[in-house]
């Protein structure tokens, strides 16, 4: 991937995608992927979280290893991962630092303020750090 220092471009629908998902799922952590080129976004994939967990996340596994072949056969990117935290904070938990499976990408994490949802990224790595990143809503590319 290419520098990450321009941040991550949401198309607006995708944003919306985003927000109804985490709506949808709570008070369980919601979970999915987001696809695209150049730091755009081109689709989001929302996917079953198996621990059906207000504080956690694991994404089923078949569904993400479709999702993984859906960014080949389109000759897209895996831009970033995104979950909720209903009911946390509006940043990496020492859990998601602990569990972080792709540093490489964007944590995108969704959070509700006075029964309003947020979303801030962040880029992660091993050593438990995490860099608030850039999230720009587009109208489109």
């Amino acid at each position: 991937m290419n520098s990450l220092s321009k941040g991550l471009f949401l198309d607006k629908c995708h944003w919306k995608q985003m927000e109804d998902d985490v709506k949808a799922k709570a008070p369980e952590e919601a979970c999915g992927i987001i696809l695209g080129e150049d730091y755009h976004s081109q689709m989001v994939i929302p996917i079953t979280n198996i621990l059906h967990s207000p504080t956690q996340f694991r994404m089923e596994p078949k569904e993400q290893l479709e999702a993984f072949l859906l960014a080949e056969e389109k000759n897209l990117e895996i831009l970033a991962i995104y979950h909720s935290h209903p009911q946390g904070i509006d940043k990496p938990s020492l859990t998601d630092l602990d569990e972080l499976t792709y540093p490489e990408i964007i944590y995108l994490i969704w959070y509700s303020i006075d029964s309003e949802w947020c979303c801030r990224g962040y880029l992660m790595n091993h050593q438990r750090q995490a860099i608030e990143m850039l999230v720009i809503i587009s109208e489109n590319k």
